[in-house]
């Protein structure tokens, strides 16, 4: 919704807001914020508030310090959730600008406006984005720090399903701040549960994305529980996935994905738009996975996709192309996780599907097979590529992709390697619990 500064003022008042809580991402997705007392709040309005820059992952060196918050009005959220002892807090999302008052290059939500823009150039409106992110539960009154919620599994019920009330607490919270709760139910491994939320234009999806992780931990610490959205916490247990549901439409309020006369009810718009992220598969899960632990998720032996393909009907493939048809027809990609930088994430995913659609890439056919029981050969035979085994590979394709270069720009291309490469260089030369059980 949009909001004049009057609109702010006004609210402010009516809901006896104390603090102002002025929120933005770094470059690997943590949220960060500077709190204001309500007093201060036409400094925020005016952009007048400034933070130390040097001090935020990705952001600039000490001689370049000095940035300035700008709020996005549309984002205005009383924070209702959190604790009122000490006052109400409202939140603003923030764009980060320097003190020449231009965008901060390195700022992921400027990132991912730039490419919204590129987008608009080809005709194209909005870019919908639905995310999917899953998360365990931990008894935080147990000495392990992983140990389970609950024994429950797929779609279970109390009292099996022991996160039932805190499950639902959190959904209640989410609607009451706006949200449209599509589903809630536990996951595949005990103590695993997702809470999906309506679809959005991407950079809204993003804002409430960043806030739902907030409301999800802070609602599970009152409950006793400790909320993780850690890709793999438990060998042999299921991994966190965030499935990304993205459609392109256009001005009309028509989905461009749809074409009521295919056989599978996609336009040929849609089928380049699959072929453009299948062609930067290998280099894109640097950005949509991120992590170390992201790749132990994306094995043999899990959901998880491990090969680069698409389908209809197989769950096995990287994009899946949900039975639903009309305007809810979207690529849901399967292998993205919710440690991902969200604005970064949705930035070069969007980049790579408008690669396949401007420049006319190949269409790529199907896999209706079992892509985890065929062989080498006959995956290599159908042009199906493996996605990276570890960070390292996926790095390794990341700084052969001059269309993701350009994506993220120089600043938080050069950024991002080296913080990534700094992660993997520390994790190969730690000795694991595993190592010593194996070796010593």
């Amino acid at each position: 919704m949009t909001y004049s500064k009057d609109d702010l003022r006004e609210m402010a008042k009516r809901d006896n807001v104390d603090y102002l809580r002025l929120q933005f991402s770094d470059m690997l997705g943590i949220i960060k914020c500077v709190e204001v007392p309500i007093s201060k709040l036409d400094d925020v309005l005016n952009n007048r508030i400034m933070f130390d820059g040097s001090s935020i992952e990705g952001f600039v060196r000490i001689k370049e310090a000095d940035m300035y918050l700008h709020p996005d009005l549309s984002t205005w959220l009383l924070l209702s959730f959190e604790d009122e002892t000490y006052g109400k807090v409202a939140r603003l999302i923030c764009d980060v600008y320097t003190i020449d008052n231009q965008p901060f290059e390195g700022d992921p939500r400027y990132i991912l406006k730039k490419q919204l823009l590129k987008m608009q150039e080809y005709g194209i409106a909005r870019f919908q984005v639905g995310f999917e992110p899953e998360f365990y539960l931990f008894d935080e009154c147990k000495q392990s720090p992983t140990a389970l919620s609950d024994c429950g599994g797929y779609f279970d019920m109390a009292p099996i399903d022991g996160a039932n009330e805190c499950r639902r607490d959190i959904s209640l919270t989410l609607e009451n701040m706006g949200f449209q709760i599509e589903s809630s139910h536990h996951e595949v491994g005990p103590g695993q549960q997702e809470i999906t939320f309506r679809y959005m234009d991407a950079l809204s999806a993003c804002d409430s994305l960043q806030t739902y992780k907030q409301v999800v931990k802070t609602i599970a610490h009152r409950h006793h529980l400790k909320a993780s959205f850690m890709p793999k916490p438990i060998f042999g247990l299921a991994g966190n996935g965030m499935h990304t549901n993205c459609s392109l439409w256009d001005e009309k309020n028509q989905n461009l994905f749809y074409n009521q006369d295919d056989r599978l009810g996609l336009s040929l718009l849609a089928k380049k738009w699959i072929s453009g992220i299948i062609a930067h598969a290998r280099s894109l899960c640097a950005i949509t996975n991120p992590s170390i632990n992201s790749y132990k998720r994306l094995v043999l032996g899990y959901e998880a996709p491990v090969h680069a393909c698409w389908s209809d009907a197989n769950r096995s493939a990287m994009i899946r192309i949900p039975a639903s048809k009309g305007k809810a027809t979207r690529s849901e990609i399967r292998n993205v996780d919710p440690l991902a930088n969200p604005y970064l994430a949705l930035a070069c995913i969007l980049a790579s599907g408008l690669d396949g659609i401007q420049n006319n890439l190949p269409i790529i056919e199907p896999v209706y097979d079992n892509v985890f029981q065929l062989t080498r050969e006959e995956r290599e035979k159908k042009g199906i590529l493996n996605l990276p085994e570890n960070l390292k590979d996926a790095l390794k394709e990341l700084k052969q992709d001059s269309l993701l270069h350009n994506v993220l720009g120089d600043h938080t291309f050069e950024k991002y390697l080296l913080a990534k490469q700094t992660e993997w260089d520390e994790y190969r030369s730690i000795v694991t619990t595993w190592e010593l059980q194996k070796y010593l």
